[in-house]
C-alpha cells in the first residue's frame, strides 16, 4: 500500500471512528507504517483487503483505532506554552488554592504520551515555585490509553533529543546520565501518577485547577467527539480553572462557556461565577 492508498483508506476509516482526516495530513506516515505492519500480519495484500477485513471482523476496529494514535512528544514542546504556565498561569493558579484553603494543587495531563509533558510541569515546579507556594502540594495525574507508553513514562528515562529543549539549568538539576540516556530523578517524579484512561470514556476523579489537553482530541476527533470532549473538559475543572490545549488547535463551534486567556497559546480558562447552565447541569 503506496502512500496514496494509504490515504485514501484513511480518508474512509477515520470518519468511521470519529476521527478527522485533516488531523492526520501531516502525521500520516506514522499511521501508514503502522497499518502496513499490521496488513502483512493478517496476509490482507492491499488495502481493498484490509477493508473486507474490517467488515468480517467488527474488533478490528479497536485496533485500528489503536493504529491511528499519534505519538510526537517531547520535553519543554512549545517553549513560550511553558514559559506561560510557569511564569503566569501556574503562580496564578496556586494563589487561588491557597485563597480557597487547598492544599494541593491538582493537574490533568490528558494522552501523556511517554511523561514528557506532566514531568515538565513536575520540573518547573519544584525548581521554580515550590519554595513560594510551601504551603502547597502539585499533584499530576497522567493519563494515556498506550500502556506501553505509560510504562515507557514511568521509567523516565530518555535520548537526548527528548530533553533537550529544558532549560540547561533544569536539566542539569532534575537528570542524570545513564548508559547514554537522561534518566529522571526521583525527586521530580513523586508528584506525577500515571493512570491508563482513554479520553473518550469517563474519568473516575474532577476537580482540577489545570487540564493539558495538548495536540490529541481538537486535532484528532471529529466535530461532535470534540464537542463532547470540551463539554467533559469544561466538567472536571474547577471554576476559575485553566485549559491548555495545543497551539494549532481551536475549541469546537458550540463549546462550552470558555474564557479566552490566550488564543495562540491555546489558553482558556472556566469562569469563576456560576452561570445558570452550570447550577441545573
Amino acid at each position: 500500500m503506496n502512500d496514496s492508498e494509504c490515504v485514501a483508506f484513511l480518508q474512509w476509516a477515520l470518519p468511521r471512528m470519529a476521527l478527522r482526516w485533516p488531523g492526520y495530513r501531516r502525521v500520516r506516515a506514522q499511521a501508514c507504517k503502522r497499518i502496513r505492519r499490521r496488513m502483512a500480519e493478517l496476509g490482507c495484500a492491499d488495502a481493498a483487503a484490509y477493508r473486507g477485513y474490517l467488515a468480517a471482523h467488527e474488533s478490528e476496529w479497536a485496533v485500528l483505532d489503536e493504529l491511528c494514535r499519534i505519538t510526537v512528544t517531547r520535553f519543554y514542546r512549545d517553549r513560550r506554552v511553558f514559559e506561560t504556565l510557569i511564569d503566569e498561569a501556574l503562580p496564578g493558579l496556586a494563589q487561588a488554592a491557597t485563597a480557597r484553603g487547598a492544599r494541593t494543587l491538582r493537574i490533568w495531563c490528558a494522552g501523556c504520551a511517554s511523561g514528557e509533558e506532566p514531568y515538565t510541569l513536575a520540573i518547573g515546579w519544584r525548581l521554580e515555585m515550590a519554595s513560594r507556594f510551601k504551603e502547597i502540594t502539585l499533584d499530576i495525574l497522567a493519563t494515556d490509553a498506550d500502556a506501553a507508553l505509560l510504562s515507557r513514562a514511568e521509567t523516565a528515562c530518555y535520548p537526548w533529543s527528548a530533553v533537550r529543549n529544558l532549560p540547561p539549568a533544569w536539566r542539569t538539576a532534575a537528570f542524570r546520565e545513564h548508559d547514554g540516556r537522561h534518566c529522571l530523578q526521583p525527586g521530580f517524579k513523586a508528584s506525577v501518577r500515571f493512570l491508563p484512561h482513554d479520553l473518550r470514556t469517563p474519568l473516575p476523579e474532577t476537580g482540577f485547577d489545570l487540564i493539558c489537553c495538548r495536540n490529541l482530541a481538537f486535532t484528532y476527533f471529529d466535530h461532535a467527539l470534540q464537542l463532547r470532549i470540551a463539554l467533559t473538559l469544561y466538567g472536571h475543572l474547577l471554576p476559575g480553572g485553566v485549559l491548555l490545549l495545543g497551539v494549532h488547535e481551536q475549541l469546537p463551534k458550540g463549546e462550552p462557556n470558555f474564557e479566552v486567556i490566550s488564543e495562540r497559546l491555546g489558553l482558556y480558562r472556566r469562569p469563576r461565577s456560576v452561570s445558570i447552565d452550570d447550577k441545573t447541569s
